[in-house]
């Protein structure tokens, strides 16, 4: 196990009717003017915003509104979100949404107290200090709503990269599974594949002896396993729903991925396709992982192995491990076929013609230099062929 600190101070309210105390906690932590910052028109026609603000009121906080977030959150509407919170002394950001919102909340957060432009941060320097965030989550996915992570897509060049500090944990999340309840199926799968997608990138490590966060991990892996199907037959489901949501969270604060080195090559590679076609990232990453992982497991057989026995319930074959390893991800495939995700190009609405164009932003875009690294190391050609892999 590698050397590591950890710090995640988020305050988790999780249950029924808790966004009613957004107020509460807005001023427990220190917060007098706030931006409401949310999407599209889901949490106006379902009341919550209109709940959100009474309970503000109710605490004396005034607030200021920016709606819009739109899925693969943009540039443009975070410098407006800076602007505004420039213009009007904001001191707290509260998101109402699902990770998109709580990603652009964190960029303004972090814009506002800063000098230069927020993209900055997205080019690799660390937040080091940001405006206090809060968080009312509306889907189980991103776990950003515990994370100090945040993913925005430049307009200019469509470049989709990531941002990270301690500083936009949020200092508290709000956590009613119900909220996630009115979501289509196609949403509440994208978010499950995101969640398992966090697990796998952890998962697959070049450090030994974490057996620790392995355990974690694998036991995580299982928990989306068993719900995933029990909520797609009902989505009313309040337990299947509040598992789901807590092992979202803890897939992505880092509790389960201290110590060991990470992967995150599958995120990259998705990231382009959803930049690109504005797909649901979920969605990206369930035709994305089954190509990066058939291309890369012989790169330590056995991990791969181990995962397919102890997740998927493989039988372990030691005269040819990689059987194994290929028949477990057989079963994610399969799993995530079963619960309406896409496999391939055709279904993503990806064009085969646009190979080229997504590596060469991936490998080389915003400051890249020919390859991305995780687990495995990718050049252009690697990048290619897994590409090529999802096309079928």
């Amino acid at each position: 196990m590698d050397n590591f600190t950890f710090y995640s101070p988020t305050f988790f309210a999780f249950g029924k009717d808790t966004e009613n105390d957004a107020g509460k906690y807005v001023k427990r932590f220190g917060g007098s003017k706030v931006l409401i910052h949310y999407g599209g028109g889901s949490v106006v026609r379902s009341g919550l915003l209109d709940r959100v603000k009474k309970s503000l009121e109710v605490a004396g906080i005034s607030f200021v509104e920016l709606g819009g977030v739109k899925p693969n959150p943009r540039s443009g509407l975070v410098y407006e979100g800076i602007e505004l919170c420039k213009k009007e002394s904001v001191d707290f950001v509260l998101a109402v949404g699902g990770g998109s919102v709580i990603d652009s909340s964190k960029a303004i957060a972090a814009g506002t107290v800063y000098g230069g432009d927020f993209w900055d941060f997205y080019s690799g320097k660390r937040i080091e200090e940001a405006l206090p965030i809060g968080t009312i989550l509306t889907i189980a996915a991103a776990g950003s709503e515990g994370s100090p992570d945040s993913v925005i897509t430049k307009e200019e060049g469509m470049f989709k990269r990531g941002a990270s500090g301690d500083a936009i944990r949020p200092k508290f999340s709000i956590l009613n599974p119900a909220l996630t309840q009115t979501l289509p199926p196609y949403q509440t799968a994208a978010g499950i594949t995101d969640i398992l997608a966090h697990l796998h990138e952890r998962y697959l490590t070049n450090t030994k002896d974490v057996e620790v966060t392995d355990r974690l991990i694998e036991g995580l892996m299982l928990t989306m396993i068993h719900e995933a199907p029990r909520v797609i037959a009902d989505p009313n489901n309040y337990e299947a729903r509040a598992n789901i949501m807590w092992a979202g969270m803890m897939a992505h604060n880092n509790a389960v991925g201290v110590g060991r080195s990470q992967d995150w090559n599958s995120h990259n590679i998705e990231h382009e396709l959803s930049a690109l076609y504005d797909c649901a990232h979920g969605a990206g990453l369930a035709v994305t992982m089954p190509a990066v992982f058939k291309y890369v497991y012989k790169h330590d057989v056995m991990r791969f192995a181990k995962l397919a026995t102890r997740v998927w319930g493989c039988q372990m074959d030691f005269d040819n491990p990689e059987a194994t390893a290929l028949a477990g991800i057989a079963c994610l495939e399969n799993f995530l076929k079963s619960i309406g995700m896409p496999l391939s190009f055709a279904e993503l609405g990806a064009k085969e013609e646009d190979i080229p164009k997504l590596v060469d932003v991936l490998c080389n875009g915003d400051g890249r230099t020919g390859s991305i690294s995780g687990f495995v190391t990718l050049d252009t050609k690697d990048c290619t062929e897994i590409y090529k892999m999802m096309v079928r």
